[in-house]
């Protein structure tokens, strides 16, 4: 595939970006070592920028950002491209909203997917963000594109961002790759809060009606426009 020049420029931004948003998975204590990654799509191309596998946070620059096609094909860089690639891959092939893809190995959201349970919606913070429970996706094993798969599958049915895959973790999603980080951040934070909440007893549940009303708004209303 031939990267044109302004194609090149649009990459070496995104690079830029992606780069520095892996910051913030271990600014919110997301991640561990080398585990985790984040993506982003290359609009308008069947290109993703991704990081690369096993790389220290430490060494993370832009520079070192790799770029794949939709299918996980090495198309830019010096590296090989994360083991997580052919999922995100697929993600980006079966939802074309989706403009950036988180994976993380977050403590609690990671404790609820090693139980196979879905984090009830018992807060305001969950309505607003993820529209309802955040589900659970099945066991996959990691390597090709399995995990995409049932990333896929699961929140098609879902107003989710996020989904906890079986004894694995969670993957978020987003129209572009900084929204997606977001989503991992409050997923950790709402598993966290669910968690304690249930040491006290049973959390409350929130009525669908006010659950509806809560999305819209922190989707529609909420923030500048």
């Amino acid at each position: 595939m031939v990267l044109t020049t302004a194609i090149l420029d649009t990459v070496d931004e995104l690079r830029q970006t992606v780069a520095a948003l892996h910051g913030e998975l271990t600014r919110n204590e997301l991640v561990i070592w080398t585990a985790g990654n984040v993506s982003a799509r290359v609009p308008g191309q069947d290109l993703m920028v991704i990081k690369p596998s096993g790389v220290s946070y430490d060494n993370l620059a832009g520079e070192t950002m790799v770029v794949t096609d939709l299918f996980g094909n090495l198309v830019h860089g010096e590296l090989a491209p994360s083991s997580d690639t052919a999922a995100h891959a697929y993600v980006y092939r079966h939802m074309p909203e989706v403009g950036g893809v988180v994976h993380t190995h977050s403590t609690y959201a990671t404790a609820w997917a090693a139980r196979g349970e879905p984090i009830p919606c018992v807060l305001t913070m969950i309505a607003d963000e993820f529209g309802g429970d955040i589900p659970v996706g099945p066991f996959a094993i990691i390597g090709d594109d399995s995990i995409g798969r049932g990333i896929v599958e699961t929140l098609r049915g879902s107003r989710s961002p996020a989904v906890l895959m079986q004894n694995h973790g969670p993957f978020s999603v987003g129209k572009d790759a900084r929204s997606a980080v977001k989503a991992a951040v409050m997923v950790e934070d709402v598993a966290r809060t669910v968690h304690i909440a249930r040491q006290l007893g049973a959390p409350l549940a929130i009525s669908q009606q006010d659950i509806d009303q809560l999305h819209q708004r922190y989707q529609n209303v909420y923030g500048q426009h």
